[in-house]
C-alpha cells in the first residue's frame, strides 16, 4: 500500500484531476437551451448597425433646422430668379409648396441639359432619348417629323454651341400638375441635307440663335421624379 501511494504517483494523479476539471470548466454541458451561433452573432451585428451615421440629424431640433436653411435657400433662389416679378416669384413658391423638391437653380439646371438632350436627339432622330423626356403628344409631333425626314431620305449636321441665355417665363400649380416654362436662347450649327448631299435648310459654317418657350410638368404626388416637355413653341 505505500509502494501505491508514493509520491510520483500522487502527482500524476493530482495532475490528471486538475486536467479533468478545466477540461469541464472550458467545454461545460450541454442542456438543451444553448443559442444557435446566429443568435449569438446578433449583439455584434447590432453594434454595426450601430455605428452608420445617418444621412438626416435625428437630434432634436435637426429637422426643423433642415427645413428653415432650405426655406432661406428657397427664398433666396425665387428672389434671384424672378428679377422682380411678382408673378413669377408667387408661381415659384405655389410649386414649391405642392413640389417641395423644387428649387428654382438646380431646376434649370436639369432644363437646360434636357433642353440640349432634346435639340440634338431630333436631329440625330434619337426616338429613344426623346420619349424619356418628352410628353407623349408632343413626342409624337417630333417623331412625325422625324419620320418624315427619314423618308425623305434627309440627313442633319448638327452641332450644339451653348446657350448664352435661359429664363423663366411662368410656373404654376393647377391642382394636378406643376408646371414650369423657360424661354431657351440656344446657338447651334444645323445643316439639312438631301439624299444626294445638297443643303436643304441650314448653313453647316454658320452659328445660328435659336429661340424657344418650353413648358415642363410633373405630377407631384407620382413617385416619378421626372419632368417631361408638354408644349414647345419657337420664338421669334
Amino acid at each position: 500500500m505505500d509502494e501505491f501511494f508514493d509520491l510520483p504517483t500522487l502527482i500524476v494523479i493530482a495532475i490528471a484531476v486538475f486536467v479533468l476539471f478545466r477540461l469541464r470548466s472550458v467545454l461545460g454541458t450541454r442542456t438543451g437551451t444553448e443559442r444557435p451561433p446566429v443568435e449569438r452573432n446578433k449583439p455584434a451585428e447590432a453594434t454595426k448597425k450601430d455605428t452608420v451615421v445617418p444621412l438626416r440629424p435625428q437630434g432634436a431640433g435637426a429637422p426643423e433646422l433642415d427645413d428653415e436653411r432650405r426655406a432661406r435657400k428657397l427664398e433666396a433662389e425665387i428672389e434671384q430668379f424672378s428679377h422682380g416679378d411678382a408673378e413669377l416669384a408667387a408661381g415659384f413658391k405655389a410649386v414649391a409648396e405642392a413640389d417641395p423638391s423644387f428649387m428654382p437653380k438646380s431646376f434649370l439646371d436639369g432644363a437646360k441639359q434636357a433642353y440640349e438632350m432634346i435639340v440634338t436627339g431630333y436631329a440625330t432622330g434619337d426616338r429613344t432619348t426623346l420619349k424619356n423626356l418628352l410628353e407623349k403628344d408632343v413626342f409624337d409631333g417630333f417623331q412625325r417629323a422625324i419620320s418624315d425626314r427619314e423618308t425623305a431620305g434627309q440627313t442633319v449636321d448638327f452641332t450644339f454651341v451653348g446657350l448664352p441665355k435661359v429664363e423663366y417665363a411662368d410656373a404654376e400649380y393647377d391642382s394636378k400638375n406643376v408646371l414650369v416654362t423657360v424661354r431657351f436662347h440656344a446657338e447651334v450649327v444645323s445643316a439639312t441635307r438631301d439624299k444626294d448631299g445638297n443643303l436643304v435648310e441650314g448653313n453647316a459654317d454658320q452659328v445660328q440663335t435659336i429661340a424657344d418657350e418650353w413648358t415642363f410638368a410633373r405630377n407631384p404626388k407620382s413617385r416619378d421624379p421626372n419632368w417631361k416637355v408638354v408644349t414647345t413653341s419657337q420664338l421669334d
